[in-house]
């Protein structure tokens, strides 16, 4: 079974190459790094690029994919539009980390790309009506100067901001990191309560449907 990974950072492809080797030996991961889809997106509207990303699931699924698991939070919901209008299993990596979060009650998300707040939120609302859930409480948090490291190649000091914003929240029951490459600061916290990263069951819930 073979899963094509559409990325908008060269980043993540260590973190899930990681994950594969101690969660699905034997999984073929093909990575598809696209950072022109996050800038576009993040100015224009993520519907902006649809036609790009239908264009490189269609050439992945070409190439033997049996599924596509999108990484970016910010494109998550353009990704899924696709594959179901494509009829191909599409991904986004944030959904299982919501439908999680939405189980245990008051939500903070904390992002470093303004881009992926409203996407995130869009998300959880539709997890928690799904769940039943229709009075979710979400509060946002943008993590002041983190993607400019992040952008800079400062990946320590990004997570390091990263780790000190979820340490200043005190009234949730869970903490959602937005963007997968967040998901490094949950061992830089002190926090007690649970914080919550989409990598792992993302890519559980990829391998599953690539499987079938």
């Amino acid at each position: 079974m073979s899963l094509a990974l559409l990325h908008t950072s060269p980043v993540h492809v260590p973190v899930f190459d990681a994950l594969r080797d101690a969660h699905h030996p034997g999984l073929v991961l093909r990575h598809l790094v696209h950072k022109d889809l996050l800038d576009r997106a993040g100015v224009q509207g993520p519907e902006t690029v649809t036609g790009d990303v239908e264009a490189l699931v269609a050439a992945a699924v070409a190439d033997g994919a049996t599924a596509v698991l999108c990484t970016c939070s910010t494109i998550g919901g353009v990704a899924e539009s696709v594959g179901a209008r494509l009829g191909v299993p599409v991904l986004r990596v944030d959904r299982p980390m919501a439908a999680a979060a939405v189980r245990a009650g008051r939500v903070t998300v904390l992002a470093a790309l303004h881009s992926t707040l409203e996407p995130t939120c869009a998300l959880l609302a539709q997890e928690a009506e799904q769940a039943g859930e229709p009075g979710l409480e979400v509060r946002t948090v943008l993590v002041d100067g983190a993607w400019e490291r992040f952008e800079a190649g400062d990946h320590d000091g990004y997570l390091d901001l990263v780790a000190a914003a979820v340490d200043a929240v005190t009234e949730a029951d869970v903490i959602v990191l937005a963007q997968a490459s967040m998901a490094g600061a949950v061992t830089r916290t002190a926090t007690r309560i649970p914080v919550l990263s989409s990598p792992r069951p993302g890519l559980d819930a990829a391998a599953a449907a690539a499987a079938h």
